[in-house]
């Protein structure tokens, strides 16, 4: 990729416009490469993974929530922010058990996303899991979710049509096709390897 000095733009000062439980924004004041100065407004937030749920018949697992923000009930793989000193697959395993009731004997790293670097510092981890065994779910207070198994087909077709807009689905789903294609190594370990 090469040198990218050019392109660096420096912190000079900042502060915080709203500190909630989920999130913080801030303003911040940057130098531009050019030496020029001006602001960048953003989103900390402590990052999330997301889970793509396989089942042995070669259907997957979702679900649907109603995201306030866009005002819509998406259909997204299981997903959830982590909790402080709460390690990745940690944190992957406990959200595949409240939100869907499954539990998974294996787990594969997919790689780290950035679903909106220009103003949000989330990371979303995306995990692969295998070997699924049902149980019931234990969403939080407040959380209202419903479980969904579909084929890649039928996800392949909302796709095509529009109709599943949520970005890490849509990146989960295209890693998930590569996988099965032999173009994209998963690394599978047991579940009680890694946490």
């Amino acid at each position: 990729m090469g040198d990218d000095a050019h392109l660096i733009e420096q912190r000079l000062s900042g502060r915080t416009l709203l500190s909630g439980g989920f999130l913080e924004v801030r303003r911040d004041e940057v130098r531009l490469p050019d030496g020029c100065s001006t602001t960048r407004e953003y989103i900390r937030h402590g990052g999330a993974v997301g889970i793509v749920p396989l089942l042995d018949d070669g259907r997957v697992v979702l679900v649907r929530q109603y995201r306030y923000p866009v005002a819509r009930v998406l259909l997204e793989w299981p997903a959830g922010k982590l909790d402080a000193g709460e390690s990745q697959l940690g944190c992957a395993m406990r959200e595949l058990a409240e939100e869907t009731g499954y539990r998974a004997r294996e787990w594969a790293f997919g790689g780290e996303i950035h679903n909106a670097p220009a103003y949000s510092t989330e990371s979303i981890w995306l995990w692969f899991a295998r070997g699924l065994v049902a149980g019931e779910k234990k969403l939080d207070d407040g959380e209202f979710v419903d479980t969904v198994v579909m084929t890649l087909a039928e996800l392949d077709a909302l796709v095509d049509g529009g109709g599943l807009p949520d970005v890490k689905t849509q990146i989960g789903l295209a890693w998930l096709h590569r996988w099965r294609a032999g173009s994209r190594p998963l690394h599978w370990r047991g579940a009680d390897t890694g946490l």
